[in-house]
């Protein structure tokens, strides 16, 4: 970019505004891609199905993967549920990878895994019944879209106003009751707070939140 071009300062986002809190699930970071198969945009990128002009494509969080190049099964399991996963329809789709053999595990057996993904605002859950989200426009009505049946979500633990947010009791709140994502698991790793308006992510976890995890390895 030249040095003298213009450029504007960032709008700044208001701080009494929503924010969610969702449990932080010890997992691996995964996501799914539906592009059209025209053309991939990602360099590198190989998809694991493809369908009415839809590809699926699978990455883990710094790389494209596949069933030969799997993290943890999650290309495999994507193939295996790929017609339901196409129904995400297009864009990326990221989420959590957890359970049997995967860092806490959460009491999960014999293989058994799961995907969350992070989008509580644009999702529901397969079966439950999808609610109205918030615009700024009172005369748009926008519907939650529901998640095929192999795809979960991460739990909300709270939402409200950012400044009524109280971090230290939602997370002795979990530490007591244990994890909502599997429940009678008692040892949850913390939480991930959005700030809607600001579009900015904060995790805080429960033991050595002043460490990265890349140290404790």
């Amino acid at each position: 970019m030249n040095e003298t071009e213009f450029q504007a300062f960032p709008k700044i986002a208001r701080y009494s505004r929503e924010v969610i809190v969702t449990e932080k699930i010890d997992g691996t970071n995964a996501q799914v891609m539906v592009v059209e198969t025209d053309g991939f945009p990602c360099e590198g990128a190989s998809s694991v199905f493809e369908q009415d002009g839809l590809a699926l494509l699978v990455g883990s969080r710094k790389r494209w993967i596949t069933p030969e190049t799997d993290n943890f099964g999650f290309a495999r399991w994507a193939r295996d549920n790929a017609e339901e996963l196409l129904t995400l329809g297009p864009g990326r789709h990221f989420g959590e990878w957890w359970g049997s053999g995967i860092q806490r595990g959460y009491g999960l057996e014999n293989g058994e895994k799961r995907f969350s993904l992070f989008n509580v605002v644009r999702w529901c859950k397969h079966g439950d019944t999808p609610q109205q989200i918030p615009c700024g426009d009172p005369r748009t009505v926008k519907m939650q879209d529901v998640l095929p049946a192999c795809v979960g979500l991460v739990p909300v633990l709270w939402r409200g106003l950012f400044n009524d947010l109280d971090v230290t009791w939602i997370l002795a709140d979990i530490a007591k009751w244990g994890s909502q994502a599997a429940p009678r698991f008692m040892h949850p790793e913390g939480v991930v707070i959005f700030h809607v308006a600001g579009c900015v992510w904060f995790k805080k976890t429960l033991d050595h939140d002043g460490e990265p995890k890349s140290k404790r390895r």
